[in-house]
């Protein structure tokens, strides 16, 4: 099988320490010509919540949170009732009981909005479930899992994440937040058409909120390949199975997918900003590891998965 044909993006497959594959292809803007680099910075969507999962790992080992703290702790003004037995866990898993963007229609994903205000929009609509009673992927719970990150290290998440997680592993093209003003990034598309970018300063912050170059994501990866940055323990909290997702032999860690991918065991994450997909995996029994990051919408990062399979991965 050959490897997936790359129209605008970039696409690496490494096996141990060896890089496979590595094509960069396509516009970064359309408009503009702009061609995209081993140096554009594209928006990781959802993979964004495996960084947010490893700020609350890294304030955990240092004692200022604790994985059984309920949410409303950390939380400004009252929380509903309804939330008190939430905790830092649940939220990690996808087992809290809160909704999906789409439980929230109150929500506009493309709009600025004050951050205790967005609160209240979550907590206007009563929990799906108790928590610990079901699985629901939950892009609000990661929102509320930034907060938290915020109160406790008494910063801001973009600048907790700059200097606590991607200065120490060498990141220097990855930042959380908004791309406007920054060199070399990716513009979102439907087609050839850009179109806007999602609010990733308080919408979308710790759910989907960080961009990356394709070689920063790659090297990410190595937190839990290499057990850099944490701590034994925390890495084994964060791939452990917690919570099945009701697909075939799956289960959500802290920020990965555990399970079966491409036939093989793997740690794995898939992200849809409007504009923009992107898929990171590594696969132990083998040690692949594939990244792709595309500002092209139509893409499906699962047909990626069979670079998993080509000639250039034997």
């Amino acid at each position: 099988m050959s490897t997936p044909s790359l129209e605008r993006g970039a696409l690496l497959l490494a096996r141990g320490d060896e890089l496979l594959v590595d094509r960069v292809a396509g516009a970064a803007d359309e408009t503009s010509g702009r061609p995209c680099t081993p140096a554009t910075r594209f928006q990781i969507a959802s993979i964004s919540k495996q960084m947010a999962a490893v700020a609350v790992l890294l304030l955990t080992e240092r004692g200022v949170l604790r994985l059984t703290d309920p949410v409303t702790r950390w939380l400004p003004g009252t929380p509903p009732p309804e939330w008190s037995g939430i905790t830092l866990h649940h939220l990690l898993t996808h087992t809290s009981g809160l909704g999906h963007w789409e439980e929230y229609p109150a929500v506009d994903l493309h709009g600025p909005v004050e951050p205790d205000e967005l609160l209240d929009r979550f907590a206007a609509l009563p929990p799906l479930f108790r928590p610990g009673a079901g699985w629901h992927y939950s892009s609000p719970g990661y929102v509320l899992l930034a907060r938290t990150v915020e109160r406790a290290a008494d910063r801001p998440y973009a600048e907790f994440l700059a200097e606590e997680v991607f200065t120490p592993l060498g990141m220097t093209g990855s930042f959380a937040g908004a791309g406007d003003g920054r060199p070399d990034v990716a513009v979102g598309h439907e087609g050839d058409r850009p179109v806007p970018s999602w609010d990733l300063a308080t919408v979308s912050m710790g759910a989907g909120d960080v961009w990356c170059t394709a070689a920063d994501l790659l090297t990410w990866l190595d937190v839990p390949r290499r057990g850099r940055l944490l701590g034994a323990a925390s890495v084994t909290a964060m791939t452990a199975p917690h919570a099945p997702t009701g697909r075939p032999g799956e289960a959500y860690g802290y920020g990965f997918f555990v399970g079966p991918l491409a036939g093989r065991w793997a740690l794995h994450h898939s992200g849809d900003n409007g504009g923009y997909k992107a898929f990171a995996a590594w696969l132990p029994d083998s040690d692949q590891r594939l990244v792709l990051l595309t500002n092209r919408a139509e893409v499906d990062p699962a047909t990626i998965t069979s670079a998993l399979d080509g000639p250039e991965a034997r």
